[in-house]
């Protein structure tokens, strides 16, 4: 079994969107309206994809404190830099707990644990 897809409500569509392409480094899959006052985005190049719903009339976003979608980078120090020169902040590390894994938190614009790991 695959894991197709991870779905998150946001408040702010472009705000999520701008987030995940620029600063994550994802692209758009395909974006649609699904009703009136609710947006469907799919972000991702490979078979998972992160799916954004954004709903007018649903402004609570509940987000679980021990969740967080990890992704891949060549270099966690130079993703920080960069990170740090759009005027983001990093919530914790780096941390390298063995010689192989160096990983940071970010938030997400709506307060979801983003996981930016190296393995060295």
């Amino acid at each position: 079994m695959k894991l197709r897809s991870a779905t998150l409500k946001v408040k702010n569509l472009e705000d999520s969107l701008n987030f995940y392409q620029e600063i994550v480094g994802l692209v758009v899959d395909r974006r649609y309206i699904d009703r009136p006052g609710v947006e469907i985005a799919f972000l991702g190049d490979g078979e998972t994809k992160i799916e954004l719903i954004c709903m007018e009339d649903y402004k609570d976003i509940n987000i679980g404190k021990d969740i967080s979608l990890g992704f891949e980078v060549n270099s966690v120090d130079e993703k920080i830099k960069f990170i740090k020169e759009k005027g983001l902040d990093i919530l914790s590390g780096p941390f390298q707990v063995n010689p192989e894994l160096k990983y940071f938190y970010m938030l997400d614009p709506d307060g979801l644990k983003i996981l930016f790991v190296e393995t060295i």
